[in-house]
């Protein structure tokens, strides 16, 4: 596999001892790869976090800690960002392994499942990981052609209106795919629509509740 490829597992520790060592060696000579994990990483945490829960276990909680004060040492510095983004890996680690333990108790199990699922999408080594242009962020695409929209530090939509999303065919015109606020320092929205390969993926600021067509220019945009 393509080392590139590595980098949702790796953010998520779903790497063996072998594919680890290759991509750690690989990763501070890669530039798009560093980048990619810290937009990765730092989603996985918020979605994680986003299930409201009862605590975790005793026993559940002192492994997970156990696992953060042995893997410290081993974190692959990113070069030119701030410290907590080099440690992002572990946190979204122990973020994910409470989340699971709340999946299992909490009674909000849509929202659990569609966070999971948005999750999976970005965390899959098959999905097509596509960078905004215009703002800092991602597209992710499933082999199926399921859509995430990945966008970091976007700031909340004026009062009266709502950012949309729209997946543009090739040569098609533009079709609505989910309204979203913004204002959190990570927004997820899971597009409505599929995307098909050559498409692009945009959003625009709209009247709240959203409209039929876009009425201004993409604020950022994913070609697929």
């Amino acid at each position: 596999m393509d080392l590139h490829d590595l980098t949702p597992a790796y953010a998520l520790h779903a790497l063996d001892d072998e594919e680890r060592t290759r991509y750690e060696q690989h990763l501070p000579r890669c530039e798009r790869c560093r980048d990619e994990l810290a937009v990765l990483t730092e989603s996985a945490a918020a979605l994680a976090w986003a299930v409201e829960a009862p605590p975790p276990p005793a026993r559940l909680r002192a492994r997970l800690l156990e696992t953060v004060a042995a893997e410290r040492e081993t974190v692959v510095p990113l070069r030119g960002r701030r410290p907590w983004q080099a440690i992002a890996a572990i946190a979204a680690c122990v973020a994910i392994g409470l989340g699971v333990w709340a999946g299992t108790l909490s009674s909000r199990l849509g929202h659990e499942r569609s966070h999971n699922h948005v999750l999976a999408i970005v965390a899959d080594p098959a999905s097509r990981k596509l960078p905004l242009q215009g703002h800092t962020g991602l597209v992710a695409v499933s082999p199926g052609g399921e859509g995430v929209l990945v966008v970091e530090n976007l700031a909340a939509a004026p009062a009266g209106r709502t950012y949309e999303a729209w997946v543009i065919p090739r040569g098609g015109a533009p079709i609505p795919a989910g309204t979203f606020g913004g204002g959190d320092e990570t927004t997820t929205v899971r597009l409505r629509e599929h995307v098909p390969r050559g498409a692009t993926v945009a959003a625009t600021v709209e009247l709240a509740g959203g409209v039929d067509a876009p009425t201004e220019k993409p604020l950022f945009s994913a070609r697929a």
